[in-house]
């Protein structure tokens, strides 16, 4: 799968830009701040409905402008699809594909695929749990695209019930009269549905990432390894041995029961995958905290790079974007990273200077400078 032809108009920085793009290596070269990052944010968002740089929409949206249009021309095989999404902030996005106007934005979900690394991903290994978690929910997305109303019907229901949790812990700490909770039960129920369904997808992929992930940092660090992922579950330090997902759902409602005292003291929910983590192991130590700089680097950078390989090997490889890493690595890693990367059907690169970019990616040259893009 590759992206043929991208169009932009008031996203970010480009009042309106075209961009033609061929298979293998494309690279896009231009100072900092000239716009380079804003294309590859593009594809990026074609593939998740979201930004590696921001979590809403309204920065995508040019100075002055109401909205948005992002359109992509997407090859698979013999088969081309033309999608659009236009981003109306405050209001709801709209999607096209085939210039039919009758989807939704989620439908566009899987038509493109990407893996992006950037250098906002050194926070999978040193930042918060939220990072991890938006790292495995965006690649179970990408593997299944009905992931995605999962992950809202969840996100619904948490809000739901945070609201409740909330009211009643108001009305004790005023003193009011109790309120009546019956209606948490029922909530209770809606979580434990479909956080079993994403509670399970996560430990499935944990599973199948593991392995990748250890050989990923071994071809970009020899000898540095080995890693290890362990998924750390607020319901429990052994839901990884649960049997199918109705175990997984009976352990989630007896875990809220367990702590339901202290939510309503808090007014929050307390248990579920919203409050989960990933431990990334390296030499059997914990990678926060523990890893350099570099091996950091490295192990995001494996994350990425086995992501890579997993959507690879079921049947539709996605689109690679490096935006600005080259930069970040030191000679060895730079080679190593491009000798795995430049046999990709799509690989898209940023770079602040072209000799940062190892000679073996080569391929078409874009110049970036104050919205425009031309091809050298």
């Amino acid at each position: 799968m590759h992206v043929t032809h991208l169009s932009l108009a008031d996203f970010r920085s480009y009042a309106r830009v075209e961009v033609p793009l061929d298979p293998g290596v494309t690279v896009f070269v231009g100072a900092n701040g000239q716009g380079k990052t804003n294309l590859v944010e593009a594809v990026g968002y074609l593939a998740t409905l979201g930004s590696h740089r921001v979590s809403s929409d309204a920065p995508l949206v040019r100075m002055g402008a109401e909205r948005a249009v992002i359109r992509a021309a997407v090859t698979q095989g013999e088969r081309s699809q033309l999608i659009e999404l236009e981003l109306n902030p405050g209001r709801a996005n709209r999607a096209r594909i085939n210039r039919s106007s009758q989807v939704r934005p989620r439908d566009v979900l899987g038509i493109v695929r990407s893996v992006l690394f950037a250098p906002e991903d050194l926070a999978l290994v040193k930042g918060d749990p939220g990072e991890r978690r938006r790292f495995l929910d965006e690649l179970i997305t990408a593997r299944s695209p009905r992931m995605a109303g999962v992950r809202s019907d969840y996100e619904r229901v948490l809000k739901q019930r945070n609201t409740l949790l909330k009211s009643a812990a108001m009305a004790r700490r005023h003193g009011g009269r109790s309120m009546d909770l019956s209606t948490l039960d029922v909530w209770d129920q809606h979580l434990g549905r479909v956080g079993a369904e994403l509670l399970a997808q996560r430990l499935d992929l944990i599973a199948i990432l593991q392995p990748l992930t250890d050989k990923a940092y071994g071809d970009v660090a020899p000898g540095g390894g080995p890693v290890a992922l362990e998924y750390r579950s607020s319901v429990g330090a052994d839901v990884g041995a649960a049997r199918g997902r109705e175990e997984l759902y009976e352990r989630l409602i007896a875990a809220l029961a367990d702590v339901r005292k202290q939510e309503i003291e808090r007014g929050v929910t307390l248990v579920g995958p919203h409050r989960d983590d990933v431990l990334l192991g390296l030499r059997g130590m914990p990678a926060k905290g523990y890893a350099s700089h570099g091996e950091s680097w490295s192990y995001a950078l494996a994350l990425r790079l086995a992501s890579y390989e997993l959507l690879r090997g079921e049947g539709n490889e996605p689109v690679l974007v490096l935006d600005d890493v080259f930069a970040e690595l030191d000679a060895r890693r730079r080679e190593r990273l491009a000798e795995l990367v430049a046999p990709g059907e799509q690989v898209l690169v940023t770079a602040a200077v072209d000799d940062d970019v190892p000679g073996v990616l080569t391929g078409a040259r874009y110049a970036v400078s104050a919205g425009a893009v031309e091809r050298l």
